[in-house]
């Protein structure tokens, strides 16, 4: 309904059906072999996640999203070899996908195509989220306050990822469209001080980046289970407090309250222009 075109369904077995006017084949070389695919969904449940991204990636497919969640480190380890092995990049596990506003878009980010016209407007500001259902309410907040997006990116939640914030950023920078990037994240893992140690060395840095980092609260209450697989803490500095400190020290604005993003946007946003 967003503008997609959804060429087949893979479901091993189930070849030769038809799905809402969608063919079904057994393998995704069947399809991939006789047209050109330019990303996989994979939404299979987790023990047969790895076969199906191999599958995927060895029929030459450049672009994986993967939605299966809590998926074992060690297969999604292996999925992420065989991708760099093979030239492709892989989005997740625990995606909602991205979209790109009025233009199309992969996954079930942003729900029905009614509800995805409300919260995503075109414009010039890129997201990246660990969260699927944040990316939608950071879209909204900024369309509210007349900010549309470029692109947003629901990366996944599970504590090992494809692209990260790090990896991403390049393709921001390279965008024509893209004037500043908004970042939500959470406790646990190491993305943010990635991000940093790119932001600090990077020589083609052109866009402010505002970032909002969720459960804070969590500083004051240790041992406290809290969002996805990814929000595992190990130690002081998977602390959201922590990544703030080295966020803000690499020159990224960090909003203390969520209401705070678009502000800080619009604001980075016209003292980027001034500068140029």
């Amino acid at each position: 309904d967003y503008g997609a075109k959804v060429l087949s369904g893979v479901t091993h077995g189930g070849g030769g059906r038809d799905v809402l006017g969608v063919p079904v084949h057994d393998c995704v070389t069947q399809i991939a072999g006789r047209q050109a695919v330019d990303v996989s969904v994979l939404a299979v449940p987790a023990p047969a996640l790895r076969d199906a991204a191999f599958e995927a990636i060895e029929a030459g497919v450049p672009l994986l999203v993967i939605l299966t969640e809590r998926v074992p480190r060690r297969d999604v380890a292996q999925v992420l070899e065989l991708a760099a092995l093979r030239g492709a990049r892989v989005i997740g596990p625990n995606s909602m996908g991205l979209i790109a506003p009025g233009k199309t878009k992969v996954g079930p980010i942003g729900g029905p195509e009614e509800d995805t016209a409300k919260a995503f407007v075109p414009g010039p500001v890129g997201i990246m989220s660990r969260s699927g259902g944040m990316t939608t309410e950071i879209a909204n907040l900024l369309t509210h306050h007349g900010l549309g997006q470029s692109t947003a990116i629901s990366m996944g939640g599970d504590p090992t990822i494809g692209c990260t914030f790090a990896d991403l950023m390049p393709l921001w920078e390279a965008d024509e469209d893209t004037r500043a990037v908004v970042i939500f994240s959470e406790p646990g893992g190491g993305l943010e001080g990635q991000l940093a140690e790119h932001v600090r060395t990077s020589s083609t840095r052109r866009l402010p980046i505002v970032a909002f980092i969720a459960g804070g609260f969590m500083d004051e209450m240790p041992g406290l289970r809290f969002g996805h697989a990814g929000t595992i803490v190990e130690g002081r500095a998977d602390t959201a407090a922590e990544k703030a400190r080295v966020l803000r020290e690499a020159g990224v604005l960090v909003a203390e309250d969520f209401s705070m993003i678009p502000a800080l946007v619009a604001e980075a946003m016209g003292k980027a222009a001034g500068a140029r």
